[in-house]
Parts: C-alpha cells; structure tokens; sequence
C-alpha cells in the first residue's frame, strides 16, 4: 500500500500536538487525516491514558471509517477499534479508537462533562459545518481550560479555514498536509441543462461508452434521484450492443441505505468492469471511494433550511458551493488523474455559486442543541451570547427558548427543570422526549414508545404512492389501519401493533407496501427507548400492549393528550371562515393538512378544532405533517404560558423583554418607571389575556 501523505508529517504533527492543547489539521483530499492521524497518536502512547475519539458528522462515515481502521491495524471491529453512532453501539473495554458522530459525544458529555474517558478528541470533517460539531467547537474551546494537561483536540478538515478556526481557540497551531492528487481536468458545459438527471445519464453514459477503465462517481441531491437514475442507468446499460464497452454495475450511496449495501461500494469492481456509483453529497469528503476516475457534479445539493420565523422546514435543492465543487473534483484525482464533468458553465462556478456552504447551525432548529446547553448548568452561559463560531441568529435561539419553555423544559427563569435534564438524556428530538415522559405519567408509555420508535425513522416506512414504484408491484398491497380518524400518530401506533400481532414477519411489512428495513429499525429502535426509560425511571415499566377495543380508546386519549404536551410548540387550531388551520402562539401563520394524512373529518365534514403536528413543511404551500387530534380542554394550560413570555430570562440574560400572545416584543419598563403606567399596562395586559381564555372556553 502507498504511503499516505499525512505519515510523512508524522513527526510534525506529534510535536505540535505535544507542546499545544489545540491543534487545526488542514489535510487535504488524499492525505490519510481520517484514517490515520488517531493510528499516529496510539503509536505514539496517547491511548494509554485514555481513548482516542474521532468525531464524524455521518453515521456512515464513522461505520465505514472505523472498518477501515480496524482492518489497518488488522483487529477485531468492536474491540481495540469501535464506533458509536445513534442507537448502535459497537465499543467495548478494549477500545482505544473509537469513531462517533458528533452527536453521540454530546450526549456522553452530559454523563461527564469533562470527557474524562478520552485522552484526544478529534473533530473531522469540521468544514462539514454540522450542526452538533459548531456546538462541539464552543465546547472544546472551554473544556481545554478546564482539562489542559490531560486533554488534546484536533481540528481536522480538507477545507476550512484554518486561520479562523485558529483564532477562535486563541490562535493556536495550524497544520497543513498536502494531499495525495493526481491532476483532474474540469470540463464545464456550454450552459445549465433542462434537466440535471438527464444530463447526468447522458454524460455517464457517453464516458463509459468513449472512456477508459475508471470507476464513475455522479452527485445527486437525494434518495429518490439517486434511485431514478439508478433504474435509467441500468436499462440504459443492458440495451447497449454486447462487446461494444466493458461490463458495468451500478451502485447507490446514501445515508438510508443498509450497512451491508453501503459496504459494497468499497469494494473494488470486478475486472474489466466499470463501477457507476450515484451518491448524495456524502460522497464528497466524509467518504473515499477508490477507484474514481470521472466525477459527474449536477452543481446541486438538497439541504433542509429552518425558518425560525415560521418554524417552517423547507427541504430545498440549492446550488453547492464552491469549496464543495472543489471537493466533488478531486474525488477523480485519487488513483490516477482524472476528469470532472460539471454540469453548468464555469461562469456559474465564478459568479453564481457562494463560496462557502452556510453552516447548518444557521439554518436548523436549535430546540435540541439549546436544551442540550441548559443541561449542562454552565452557571455563567447566556445561550444568546454563547461562544459559536458562526453565530446563528438570535431569533433562532429564541425560538428554541420558547419551544423549551412550552414544553417545560426550562422555567420562566430560563433555568432548566428536573423534567429538561431528564428529556436530555433521551436520544430524541425535545417534543418526543417529553411526550415519553407525559406518557409515563399518564398510562401509555407503551404506545408512546411505539410512536416514537416510528417516527424516529430513518426512511420513509408508509408506501410510495409515486408510479415507478406502483409498476414495479406485483401485487395491490393490502390496506393499512387508518388511525381511527384521530390522526397519523395513532396510525402509527396501529401499524406497528399489527406487526407486533403478525409476529413481526417482515412479509406482512412487504404485503402492506411498508418499508421492511426501517420497520426493523423501528423495532430496535423501540426497544432500546425502553431499555433507557428503564435506566432514568430506576425501575421496572409498564410497557404492554393494550388489548381489547375498549383499552386501546383509552390508550388513544392518554396518548393524544401526551402528544400534547410534548408538541405544546407544536399547536393549531381549525380557522372556521378558512380552508385550514392557525398555527397558536409566537409563529402564527395558516396552514393545511399534508395531503397523505389520514386525519378525519366529522359527520359535518369538519376536521377536529385543534392539533398538534410533527413538522411544518413547505412545499407547494404550508402543510403540517404527522398531525393528531387533541382536545381543547388540553390546551389551555398552553395558552396560559404563551400569554407572557420573557426571553431574555429564559436565555439567562439580565435584561429583560416581553413577548406577548400576538408576537410583539415590548422592553419591560425599568424599576424607576411610572408605578401608574405600570399598573395600567399591567391591568389591560390581564384584561385582554381573560377575555382570550374566555373566547377560548365559549366555542
């Protein structure tokens, strides 16, 4: 095996890393910085003293990366070299080298603040930007005052701006490591194709048919293109005249896929045989496959944006940027040189792509992160001036406050409760964690789990209704429970409980169109929900399945009213003179029903008053999805807490502000104000809050 760059500047590194509690390693593509700079540091003794973590910002990256490593050092994966990843842990007493998603070493930091299991932490990839590795930044840059003798951390990317990173951990040491790259020609088209997926095939195939050997690399922005072309490509290869190019198969790569899927791309193809691998934007530097010698660069990228305004997802196709572009091209440098066929001129590459891909933390919903933060009990952190190193904006932590304060996890002192710290310690979004919590309470613990065991998905379990797929069945699948009219929760619930009836035999997956693999994951996922609710409540649960009609409506209710009180954030309300729904409190705005739901309408055809729902996305216009009925008398004590809202207080800051039912933001009157004034404001202030909860109970 060739001698990767990085082991050149062995030395370099371990002398810098010796002297500097921080360290940025700019290693460029091809220089071995994932796999080997943890090997480097074990040579070197540092896994005697603790263990060597590398972060990753994808699940896959870190399986994938810890195999390779594993193999290296020719050891057992799980042993001397393991992984942790959301809901799998492949570590034991051995270990020394352990890869995990950024998000997992979070959450382990909430059992050990000061990480005192690791000797080194390295974070890689930091140019991805995730969301967790911006808060795992912060957090380093306090965590090596606290543990500066016995703690290192590396800051490795192929991309980032090391100066800046420097600055921001008081200027420490940087490292540049040249890659290992061989020349890649760019070749850019006369102007933006009509469409990027045709183009695509079009282009792959003309490569394979006028092209040497080499492997083809083309970047697509999500599953279902990738699956799209994928079906193309393979028609297209089987018409094509026997002995007129070599064989050729076609492999997808992207984060849904099973490990034993994703596993067959880093295998190499067999002789005389071409490779074409369709990926997602995971391919451009989390991943290394060997063997590219063409890339296909659409120019795009799906990204999920967040409007904290709205509390609107939009999951968008945008342009990439151009340090992606870069990264996308010298995918075809790594054996020999190679090409890069982008699919837009290269003026659009100068004068239309941004320069850099906008951090995730400023485009994400920050309830999670920021409850994360308030677990921690930093006595001295206002998380609206918290030390990020691209800041998000500050309606956006203040959005994450209140979605906090609704659904009880901190106090109207921004403090958090025993209620937040104990939501924290469960590996699930906020409104989740606390409907387990309300479920626990209220009897229906068990269809909870299953509820979010579900919804924690990673792919889409109800069918496809797209034709593609409705061709390719054999058989009209049998009808799945509709949720009782109540909504897409207790669908959920009812979907999963006829498995459970069925055995879990995964043809009943298959006779109802569900998809098998994340039913599985589902299932696994539940169960170690329950293993962990064991572990908080110190104690046996009551996690049985209701039996008998009469049980399961009772069950129903208890968990529609469980839902909301985690969903509190979540709420909205049938407008009478409009086709649709009020989402309640500070992002009010109209919304509708996602067409797919199976919410039901009454014997007058009026859907329920009020819902919560799992998400806002927009699409063609606002939809809620995943929505469920709850009752009003449920929702009062909500209205209650969103009628005076002081944020300021919440983020742990000093001054103070009013947020009230209508949105507005008014400065609290100081302690040498008017006491008249005050008391005036004050009495309207209660008047127009009962007079609301008075209109509220009349209908």
């Amino acid at each position: 095996m060739a001698i990767l760059p990085i082991l050149q500047f062995e030395e370099k590194i371990l002398e810098t890393v010796e002297h500097n509690s921080v360290v940025v390693v700019i290693g460029e593509t091809g220089s071995g910085k994932s796999t080997q700079l943890c090997q480097i540091l074990h040579r070197k003794g540092f896994t005697k003293s603790g263990v060597v973590a590398v972060t990753q910002p994808r699940r896959v990256a870190a399986v994938s990366v810890a195999r390779r490593v594993a193999q290296e050092l020719r050891v057992r994966l799980g042993e001397e070299v393991g992984y942790g990843i959301r809901f799998e842990d492949r570590t034991s007493e051995k270990t020394r080298i352990k890869y995990l998603t950024d998000g997992v070493l979070l959450r382990e930091s909430l059992s050990d603040p000061e990480l005192n299991n690791y000797s080194v932490i390295i974070l890689d990839e930091a140019h991805e930007r995730s969301l967790n590795t911006d808060i795992l930044l912060g957090l380093m840059k306090r965590l090596v005052k606290i543990r500066p003798s016995n703690l290192k951390v590396l800051v490795t990317s192929a991309t980032l701006d090391g100066g800046k990173v420097s600055r921001f951990f008081s200027n420490c040491p940087v490292v540049t490591v040249p890659g290992k790259l061989f020349p890649v020609e760019i070749l850019y088209s006369s102007e933006r194709p009509t469409s990027y997926l045709e183009s695509s095939l079009n282009t792959a195939l003309d490569i394979h048919v006028r092209e040497p050997e080499g492997d083809i690399l083309i970047f697509m922005t999500g599953q279902d293109e990738i699956e799209k072309l994928v079906l193309k490509l393979e028609e297209k290869i089987q018409r094509l005249e026997e002995g007129s190019c070599m064989d050729a198969i076609v492999l997808p790569l992207h984060g849904s896929l099973p490990p034993e899927m994703q596993v067959r791309v880093f295998s190499p193809a067999p002789q005389n045989c071409r490779r074409f691998i369709v990926a997602t934007n995971i391919a451009e530097t989390s991943l290394t496959v060997d063997g590219v010698v063409y890339v296909i660069d659409s120019g795009y990228v799906k990204q999920r944006q967040y409007n904290p305004s709205t509390g609107m997802y939009s999951l968008d196709v945008v342009c990439i940027s151009r340090v992606q572009a870069d990264q996308r091209a010298g995918r075809a440098g790594r054996t020999r040189p190679g090409k890069c066929y982008r699919l837009y001129p290269s003026t659009i590459y100068w004068e239309e792509l941004p320069e850099v891909t906008v951090p995730e933390i400023q485009r994400s919903s920050l309830a999670g992160s920021v409850l994360y933060l308030k677990s921690l009990a930093l006595l001295d952190v206002d998380i609206l001036k918290f030390d990020f190193l691209d800041p998000p904006s500050r309606e956006s932590l203040e959005d994450a406050l209140k979605q906090l304060y609704l659904i009880d996890a901190i106090d109207e002192n921004g403090s958090i409760t025993q209620v937040g710290r104990t939501m924290a310690e469960l590996p699930l979004e906020p409104s989740l964690s606390r409907t387990l919590l309300e479920a626990n309470d209220c009897g229906c613990l068990s269809q909870a789990l299953t509820v979010a065991a579900m919804l924690s998905a990673e792919t889409t379990l109800l069918p496809n209704q797209s034709k593609r797929h409705e061709k390719k069945r054999k058989h009209v699948p049998l009808e799945l429970p509709d949720g009782s009219g109540l909504g897409d929760h207790i669908q959920l619930l009812q979907i999963y409980e006829h498995w459970d009836k069925a055995g879990y035999d995964t043809s009943w997956c298959m006779d109802h169109a569900l998809q098998v693999r994340g039913m599985m994951f589902t299932k696994d996922v539940r169960k170690q929900l329950v293993q962990i609710m064991q572990k908080i409540t110190k104690g046996p649960l009551d996690v049985k399945r209701s039996r008998g009609r009469k049980q399961s409506q009772q069950g129903y209710k208890n968990l529609r009213r469980a839902l909301c009180v985690g969903f509190a954030s979540q709420l909205a309300e049938r407008m009478i003179h409009h086709n649709g729904y009020r989402t309640i409190g500070f992002k009010a705005q109209l919304v509708q029903v996602h067409p797919s739901s199976v919410l039901k309408t009454d014997e007058d055809g009026r859907l329920p008053e009020f819902v919560v729902y799992h998400e806002l996305v927009a699409t063609t216009r606002p939809f809620m999805r995943n929505v469920c009925a709850i009752e009003q008398a449920w929702v009062m004590p909500i209205l209650k807490k969103l009628n005076q809202l002081n944020v300021n207080k919440l983020s742990g800051g000093t001054n103070s502000a009013e947020i009230t039912m209508d949105g507005q933001v008014t400065d609290l009157p100081n302690k040498d104000a008017d006491t008249k004034a005050n008391n005036d404001r004050d009495s309207k202030i209660q008047a127009a809050r009962e007079r609301y909860l008075a209109r509220k109970t009349k209908k």
